[in-house]
């Protein structure tokens, strides 16, 4: 089962990496207030989210891992609909939603991380899942500031990037190590 889902999750682990970087480069220009591009950005950023998942859930299809992601497809195309309302009421709003997103998010990575540890290369999305749980708190706390800033949105995706590109690399060796 793991020689068929692995080569699956590491393809999928890189092309979130790379949309993670481009993603956070376009928001890191556009993030000093909510235009039509930052709009879209943040839009964009679960809508991909739901996309890996169901990628990752038909090729997790036979494992305990698959219930998990649907529920997260579920959550990010609530949250998908959450920044499109938020955005139309300024960034505290946007932090609100997205902290509430990363915060159930992380939980269900973190689940998913567990239920695959015996895979290899999922320490890192263990790590990420909690990691993001933290983040998503602190952007609900930080949307309660004068000075709150989509900015910290576009580190979180890097970080959450890194951890996607570690995962793969660490899956592919324990992959060639079987």
């Amino acid at each position: 089962m793991t020689a068929t889902i692995a080569p699956v999750l590491r393809r999928l682990y890189f092309v979130r990496f790379a949309f993670a970087v481009v993603w956070a480069a376009l928001l890191f220009l556009t993030a000093s207030d909510i235009g039509p591009v930052s709009a879209t950005l943040l839009v964009l950023y679960p809508l991909f989210d739901v996309a890996a998942a169901v990628i990752d859930a038909r090729s997790s299809r036979s494992t305990r891992s698959a219930a998990g992601l649907y529920v997260n497809v579920a959550i990010s195309l609530i949250a998908a609909a959450g920044l499109v309302v938020a955005g139309t009421s300024g960034i505290p709003a946007v932090l609100r939603v997205w902290g509430a997103w990363a915060i159930v998010a992380g939980l269900i990575q973190l689940v998913v991380g567990v239920n695959r540890r015996l895979m290899g290369g999922q320490w890192p999305m263990i790590l990420s899942g909690g990691l993001s749980v933290l983040a998503g708190t602190s952007f609900v706390l930080q949307a309660t500031k004068s000075d709150a800033s989509l900015t910290n949105l576009g580190g979180y995706a890097v970080v959450g990037g890194i951890f996607f590109l570690v995962s793969a690399l660490r899956l592919g060796r324990a992959t060639s190590e079987r």
